[in-house]
């Protein structure tokens, strides 16, 4: 890559990295090629990519995107560097990710930035297992609901008691037994 076209891909990347809902940085030493166009198809899906680059590259590109300087050091950028984007729903292509990661043992977590907060390489495993979206938004309605449902059990249940005490009593006073 020439000199000029590494000032325009950079630039290229500080927008993206500027307007991403998040971003994460994995380590894919040992993927195939195959297995990474797979992952590259997956994260597609659900609003994601995953751009390969050079460190420096996205060293430069992250400080020109306005990332903390603690987030992109020479730990964090040694070895094979992909970047994951997620432009639509910030978890959704972490948890691909983590998917994908426990069927092929690679791409391994460095850190990443979840809607303007940074996460180590745990808070992202953490991400990665939790279910998808709908299923939680399942979990929170359910949970809502179940102190209704309780109550609405509770007066049927008093109500239905009350309808076999009426049926007894009209028994007995009809001389029906």
């Amino acid at each position: 890559m020439k000199k000029a076209e590494k000032i325009i891909f950079v630039d290229n990347l500080k927008e993206e990295l500027k307007d991403a809902k998040s971003v994460v940085l994995v380590n894919y030493a040992g993927l195939a090629v195959k297995p990474q166009q797979e992952l590259k198809r997956r994260l597609a899906e659900v609003g994601g990519k995953m751009i390969v680059v050079k460190n420096t590259l996205l060293s430069r590109a992250g400080e020109a995107a306005g990332f903390d300087s603690k987030t992109l050091t020479d730990e964090v950028l040694s070895g094979q560097t992909a970047l994951i984007v997620a432009t639509d729903d910030p978890v959704a292509p972490i948890q691909t990710l983590g998917k994908f990661a426990k069927e092929f043992e690679v791409p391994k977590f460095k850190i990443g930035v979840v809607e303007g907060s940074f996460q180590d390489t745990a808070s992202l495993t953490k991400l990665a297992a939790l279910p998808g979206r709908d299923a939680l938004l399942g979990q929170l309605l359910g949970t809502l609901m179940a102190p209704k449902y309780g109550l609405v059990q509770t007066l049927n249940g008093n109500l239905q008691k009350l309808v076999y005490v009426l049926s007894q009593a009209s028994k007995k006073g009809s001389g029906v037994n």
